[in-house]
């Protein structure tokens, strides 16, 4: 152990709300707080704002409809619509797994909080918080100033991995029993790619099922036992053309990865840069008609977590919940995503042993269903002002693997922007916000909720 020397640091006082972490969730809480009226800082370890659809650099969002309409409404179509006009070969009419030019989203979230007047911290890291009674007091952030504080009544955890949340005390779960959580995979671009055979190729092309592992004739089936690319373990890979000759790629699997050991994740970025690399390689082999003068322009900066912490809140959404698609007196959101959760090795063992009900274990809904998000999933329990949106809310590991992705965060990162700022005019306490004005005001604002237009 090493004992800092006692010092002073400097603290800002100037804000209601402060966010932490500008992925979908943080960048729709920040701009939500400030719309309300609070005086709101945006906290962002990277140099840009947007998460996983940006510095994470995943290709496409997840479906933003519930196979008849749009039902992330709000601020969240507000996003959605903006990045599609900035892909013209985007139909108008596409609502689902539509893809993502990472640069014009970073300007689309950069003007969200010039509009709404939020103050944004680059680079910028969460290193401690200060507790009393309950209740976060004010956080130490560091930067190129060094270390200083700042105050507020009420925080939004949108850090993904609960961080601050963890900090002020809170109880969280892991994994499922402790153990391993989904892998993580780290998303790539690859240019020059020739568009005609990416789309037409009689085996491969997009029009006959494409590369993706549903199609039978990929040739992703013959990747984890070609010696070429010992990296590559499993068939995990999705593509979308973001751009002129640019595909971008979610593709290969980081096992055993716990993105709150940063020794982990360092490790985890180095393969996964190999990774990229040797998919560029597989690709221009097998796929020459389309890749054989490829270029990897970019692997992304931050890694794609898909499951870390979940904050054990006032309410722990399930999977029951979502079969039953439950709905909540207090809910701030629908969800209609699948349950979409990547196996871990064990699981890819057990699934190739027949002993794992994949269509029970990845449960669709049909046209129409939807499942609320109640407010009370994103209070966590004994901890008086920090609400926490994203994918590390309080429910179980299998409802996680449908409410972790972006339509879903940017709808619940309103919500807690709102809620945060209605806090913050008067107790600060979040337990004690009327859920009832919160989805009003939600209401007005577009958010969609079940039997309503």
């Amino acid at each position: 152990m090493y004992t800092l020397k006692t010092r002073e640091i400097p603290l800002d006082e100037s804000y209601d709300v402060i966010v932490i972490g500008g992925g979908p969730a943080g960048c729709t809480a920040a701009a939500s707080a400030a719309r309300e009226g609070a005086r709101t800082l945006l906290i962002e370890a990277t140099g840009s704002l947007g998460g996983m659809g940006t510095s994470g650099l995943v290709p496409a969002w997840c479906p933003f409809s519930d196979l008849e309409k749009i039902i992330y409404c709000g601020m969240a179509e507000t996003v959605f619509a903006r990045s599609k006009a900035a892909t013209p070969h985007v139909r108008e009419e596409d609502m689902d797994w539509v893809p993502i030019s990472p640069e014009d989203l970073k300007q689309i979230y950069d003007d969200l909080m010039e509009e709404y007047g939020v103050d944004v911290l680059f680079n910028t890291f969460l290193c401690d918080a200060e507790t009393e009674d309950g209740a976060v007091k004010a956080v130490v952030v560091s930067n190129k100033s060094g270390l200083s504080a700042f105050r507020a009544k009420v925080f939004v955890d949108s850090t993904g991995d609960g961080d601050l949340a963890v900090m002020a005390g809170a109880s969280y779960e892991f994994g499922e029993n402790g153990g391993e959580p989904m892998p993580s995979s780290l998303c790539f671009i690859l240019t020059n790619v020739d568009f005609y055979a990416f789309q037409y190729h009689p085996k491969y092309g997009a029009v006959q099922g494409g590369m993706h592992p549903n199609n039978p004739k990929s040739f992703v089936h013959l990747l984890p036992a070609d010696a070429r690319y010992p990296d590559i373990v499993d068939t995990h890979l999705c593509s979308n053309i973001i751009g002129p000759g640019a595909v971008g790629f979610n593709a290969g699997h980081l096992f055993g990865l716990d993105s709150t050991d940063p020794k982990s994740v360092s490790a985890a970025m180095i393969r996964g840069r190999r990774i990229a690399r040797q998919y560029r390689d597989a690709l221009a082999s097998y796929f020459p008609e389309a890749f054989g003068n490829a270029y990897l322009v970019a692997t992304a900066p931050v890694m794609g977590i898909r499951e870390s912490r979940r904050i054990v809140g006032d309410y722990t959404l399930t999977v029951e919940d979502y079969a039953n698609k439950a709905d909540f007196p207090d809910e701030i959101c629908r969800n209609s995503y699948y349950l979409d959760i990547h196996y871990t090795q064990e699981e890819l063992q057990r699934l190739a042993e027949g002993k794992i009900d994949e269509n029970a274990r990845r449960a669709r809904y049909g046209p129409g269903e939807s499942h609320g998000i109640p407010y009370r999933s994103l209070l966590p329990v004994g901890v008086k002002n920090v609400i926490v949106a994203g994918r590390s809310i309080s429910c179980d590991k299998r409802i996680q693997g449908s409410v972790r992705v972006m339509p879903v965060c940017l709808a619940m990162g309103e919500a807690a922007g709102a809620a945060a700022a209605f806090a913050a005019s008067g107790d600060g306490d979040i337990h004690r916000v009327d859920t009832r004005r919160l989805r009003a005001r939600l209401r007005e604002m577009g958010a969609y909720f079940h039997g309503e237009t």
